[in-house]
């Protein structure tokens, strides 16, 4: 496993996001815990130490889930993060009830990372209003030692990320952002990307295979990628792009089965970043791609995720 420096600590390159655990016959809220505790076990053995959970997960059970299989294992063996859900205005007024609930859900004393979730168009004026009280209420936490590191995540545009790091990117550790090379003009990410250079602030990224949909190209594309790589598989391509970036800390992967989770890992025991044909290739490919809405199946915007997401436990 490659690891990354960050402040004292050693982050495998590979973070494993929890947005897309298996589960049971369909059912989002009901994980299939024995596979999730299979999966986690392996990435443990394998050198993941980074675990990415957050409150709307799996209808609320995400965090419950993970919670207990970490649990098993000693504190100090990995690092958990998860997010405030400022996706819901509902939850702008509750960060110490929610916060307090998931601890208790996550069965620890603190968490290592702390995100504000998906700052967007939507939530920007809430995140900012100080009534919310919402920063100085996770500061107190960090001061308190009940957060390690404060960071965030962000889905919006490149200017809702500015306002938000105008006001309190002096006290941001880490910025979250999806980030791959559909997305690289796409979704302006390569303008987020100097953004968050600009203010000193390490990269995370999410989507890394933008949804699954890099992970299943065409004939026609893959047999362009085998041409330069001929053991390297669609998903890999995707990393190995991440790879070419510079000040990319953390690369959270949703895996959501066995097979999923001993491929990556194994992507991710070497770094060989893409080289500038390469990377004009994939670009062409990502070109090709761009048709329709920009979905990457989180569910933010459905209404039944929208419904079972705004304050599960409450």
């Amino acid at each position: 496993m490659i690891y990354k420096n960050f402040q004292n600590m050693k982050l495998s390159a590979l973070g494993m996001g929890t947005m897309r655990l298996p589960v049971m016959e369909g059912n989002e809220a009901e994980i299939d815990e024995k596979s999730a505790a299979e999966m986690i076990a392996y990435a443990m053995e394998h050198g993941i130490n980074y675990y990415d959970t957050a409150w709307g997960y799996h209808n609320g059970c995400s965090e419950t889930v993970i919670g207990k299989i970490l649990s098993s294992y000693p504190r100090e063996r990995f690092f958990l993060a998860t997010k405030f859900p400022g996706y819901d205005l509902r939850n702008m007024d509750k960060a110490e009830e929610i916060f307090e609930k998931q601890l208790e859900k996550c069965r620890v004393d603190y968490f290592d990372f702390y995100l504000f979730h998906n700052v967007c168009e939507m939530n920007i004026d809430g995140y900012l209003d100080e009534k919310y009280g919402i920063f100085k209420y996770l500061m107190k936490q960090k001061e308190n030692g009940r957060i390690r590191h404060l960071g965030f995540s962000a889905h919006g545009s490149y200017d809702v990320m500015k306002r938000f790091l105008d006001a309190y990117g002096e006290h941001m550790e880490f910025g979250q952002i999806q980030l791959n090379y559909l997305d690289w003009s796409l979704q302006d990410a390569e303008a987020k990307v100097e953004l968050l250079n600009e203010y000193h602030i390490p990269i995370w990224v999410m989507e890394p295979l933008r949804g699954g949909k890099l992970a299943q190209l065409s004939e026609e594309n893959i047999a362009e990628l085998k041409a330069l790589r001929p053991d390297e598989a669609a998903p890999a391509w995707a990393f190995r792009f991440l790879q070419a970036i510079p000040n990319i800390t953390m690369i959270l992967s949703g895996m959501s089965d066995f097979k999923q989770i001993q491929e990556n890992i194994h992507t991710f025991e070497t770094e060989e970043p893409l080289n500038e044909q390469e990377i004009k290739t994939v670009m062409k490919i990502a070109d090709q791609m761009v048709n329709g809405v920009p979905c990457t199946s989180c569910r933010y915007c459905t209404s039944t995720a929208h419904k079972d997401w705004i304050s599960p436990g409450f």
